[in-house]
Parts: C-alpha cells; structure tokens; sequence
C-alpha cells in the first residue's frame, strides 16, 4: 500500500508539473502575440475550482489527463468577431509560435535540469572509474591473442600511466579497428608487456583489450511483466552463476543475456544468504542505448560519485544529455513505425505513475532525471504531425503557408476527427499495456 501511495503522489507530482510548464508555455506565447486567453486549465471536462484573473478563467477541471489553454478565436467553428486579440486573426508566424512554444518549454526544462544536476550535484561517474584497472573477468567473444587475464591490474597503456579504470578506457577510446596497442599489466607481482590488436569486428569495444572491471552482480530493480520478474528475481538478489558457471562480474551477465538468443538461462542468485535457482527466458526488445538485443529486465547497483562541473561544462553536458535522450526518443518512436519495437513497450498514464513512483524511492536526483526524461518525451511526441497536438497545427498551418490561403473548415473538421480518432486509439492501447503489466507483475 505504501509503494502505490509514492506512486500516485509522485505520478500526480511529475505529470502536473509537465503539463502546468507545457500550457505555461503556450500562454506566454498568446500573451506576448496580443491574443486573449479565456481559460487555462488543468484537467478537461468539469470545471472543479479555480480563479478569474484579467480575462482569464484559471481552473481545476474533473478528469486529471492533460490540460488547455482556450484562446478566444481559437476554433474556426465557432462564430469570430474578427478582433486583433483573437487567435485566428494573428499571423500564421505567430500561430506557430504559439503552437511550439508548449513543447519548447518542456524541452527547455529538460535541459534546465540536467543543468542544474551538473552545475550542483555535479557530473555522475561510476566508483569503479576511479579505482585501479583490476581485472575481474574476461568477455566471453574476446579476441584469443589478447594476453589480458582475470586479475591483472593495467598500469600503463601506450606508455601512459593508468592508475584508474578512468584512465585506461580513456586512452583506448582513441584505437581504431586493426591498432595495435601496448598494455603494461602486474600479474602476481610481476610486470608484464603485452601488445594487442584492437579486433577488426563490428561489436568490438574496450572490453574486448581490457576485459571488465570488477561490478557487482547485485540486482537493484525489476522491470514489471519482464521475464525477471515473472521468473521471481527480486530487488537485492545477487547473481552468483548462470548455467552452472560462476559470475563475479554484471558485463558477464550481460554476455550470456544478450548471447542466449531466446533460449532459457539458469540462474542462481544469494538471497538473503540462501542460494536461489531461477530458469529466465529473455525477450527481444529495444535497449535504452537503442538497439535492439536480448533482455530479461533487471539492473544493477550502480555506486555512483559526483564531480562538480564549471559553468561552460555544466552547459555542454547538459546539452549533450538532452541529445542523447532526442535521439533514444526518436529511435523508439521510429521503431514502433518500422516494427522493431512493440507497440506493449508504450506507456500510458498508469506506466508513467508506477515508473514515477520507482524513480520517487531512489532518490531526488533520480527523480529528476524521470522528471527531465519525461518533460523531454512529452515536448517531443506533441511536435509529431497528428491532428491535435501542436505538431498538427503547425502541419496545417504550414499546409496553408504554401497554399497561401486558409484550409475549409469542412478540411480542418476532418483533419481533427482523424487525429481524435488515432490519439484516442494509442491512448486506449497504452491504457490497456499499463493494467497488463500491472496484473502480469502480481
């Protein structure tokens, strides 16, 4: 009961600030292009409470889904008097803006956050980095000659000193397939000289001449209605082998996932001081970076530390990461088109809540990122050009800038009605995924 009460009041939190600074925004466009609001409002349908300031209604309305800004002169059905302050008697230059500028603000507040995590927390990075390159394991693909075993520690690479797991993958970032690299290693107190080729292969990575630093196995979250959960791999649990082979490491976890190709994988994981066995088949689907593999929906621990940034980096960062998470967006949207992605991966309101609530029990800074994730998907999914969100209307008026007239009303009727139709689909799909999820994962 306590998990489903952080979860309403942190969804309720994430979705009433999104969407308060998504109508922000295309108010403060109609006020700075002269058009009057009637109402801003929270919620559609029944007006619930609310206050009239200047010729504007602000209000609580009854179903908590969205909210609107009516601008008087909005809705080319409706009878207009014509007046400078109506919406449909401005510009189409400033229509636009006033379309865009909702999403702009969320996009905006994506990299206000992430700006505001590094000029102030500072910049995340994992502890491992910043430890010796000991060698826990090694990748199970990784290149024969490599030389590299399980409990070397890398102290030079190319020459330059490496005291730091840091400082090794920043140096090997710069070899190119079929390079030759020179590895100094300490092996049973021993110093060795090692020289490998960086593999001429597609999926080759530092891991394939370094081999993986020591991360726990340690299982931090669950994915609902993955097959993790359903095999009853809990939060906590440690992984100690996968098919009768020992694990020390989570990329070794990785490598036997993502290698299974569908086919069950036998677990055991310590939990609570008792071994656990656990027969998981993984499901193929996208990756967070993207692409599409083989996942059982689990994460790890991560220990994390903080670097503060100066100001120029904390903007560079900032925006490198609102990129970033465009571009995962762009690939998941372009994935549910081209069929790599299913369309159960959506998440609707009740998704949203319960992922609210998880982001919620880990912490502020967790909180945020969603909150920024979020804000950054819902600017970015308005700017499609489906008939009513803002993407639509910029469509239709850029529809009519080339036209250099306006569409009839009996077009822009159906143009609504098509998009009413599909949104009120994708809506009702998402609906269904979320309470799914949600009885796959009792």
């Amino acid at each position: 009961m306590s998990n489903f009460i952080i979860a309403v009041i942190a969804g309720a939190f994430v979705l009433g600030i999104l969407i308060l600074l998504h109508e922000w925004g295309h108010f403060v466009a109609a006020k700075l292009c002269g058009v009057r609001v009637d109402v801003f409002s929270i919620g559609f349908g029944t007006r619930l409470w609310g206050f009239k300031r200047g010729t504007t209604d602000y209000r609580l309305s009854a179903l908590p889904l969205g909210g609107y800004v009516k601008m008087a002169g909005d809705n080319p059905v409706e009878e207009r008097t014509g007046a400078p302050d109506e919406f449909l008697s401005r510009p189409r230059w400033q229509r636009f803006f006033i379309a865009v500028a909702g999403p702009i603000a969320n996009i905006a507040l994506t990299f206000a956050i992430f700006w505001g995590i590094y000029a102030i927390a500072g910049m995340p990075s994992e502890v491992y980095l910043h430890k010796p390159a000991e060698v826990a394991a090694i990748p199970q693909n990784s290149s024969p000659n490599s030389g590299v075993q399980p409990g070397d520690r890398i102290t030079e690479v190319n020459g330059v000193e490496t005291p730091t797991w840091e400082n090794v993958l920043s140096r090997l970032d710069g070899a190119k397939p079929g390079d030759s690299v020179k590895l100094d290693i300490s092996r049973n107190g021993a110093h060795r000289a090692l020289t490998v080729k960086i593999p001429d292969k597609p999926a080759a990575d530092r891991s394939d001449i370094a081999g993986y630093p020591a991360l726990p196995p340690a299982i931090e979250d669950v994915q609902p209605a993955f097959p993790a959960e359903r095999a009853g791999m809990k939060a906590g649990d440690t992984v100690i082998s996968i098919d009768g082979k020992p694990v020390v490491t989570w990329p070794q976890l990785t490598d036997a996932i993502r290698g299974s190709e569908g086919h069950p994988i036998h677990f055991v994981v310590r939990r609570n001081g008792r071994d656990v066995p656990l027969t998981i088949t993984p499901t193929h689907t996208m990756t967070p970076d993207g692409e599409m593999a083989w996942l059982i929906g689990a994460s790890r621990q991560a220990q994390t530390v903080y670097a503060h940034q100066g100001g120029i980096a904390s903007v560079r960062e900032a925006g490198g990461a609102t990129w970033l998470y465009t571009r995962l967006i762009g690939d998941f949207v372009g994935g549910l088109f081209s069929g790599k992605v299913s369309m159960h991966d959506l998440a609707g309101p009740v998704g949203i809540v319960q992922l609210s609530g998880e982001a919620a029990k880990r912490g502020p800074l967790t909180l945020l990122q969603w909150i920024a994730y979020i804000s950054l998907d819902l600017g970015l999914l308005n700017l499609l050009p489906i008939p009513i969100l803002d993407g639509g209307h910029v469509l239709m008026l850029a529809i009519e800038g080339a036209l250099r007239r306006d569409l009839s009303i009996a077009f822009k009727e159906r143009f609504v009605q098509v998009g009413l139709v599909f949104l009120l689909g994708i809506f009702a799909f998402a609906m269904y995924s979320d309470i799914l999820r949600v009885i796959q994962s009792r």
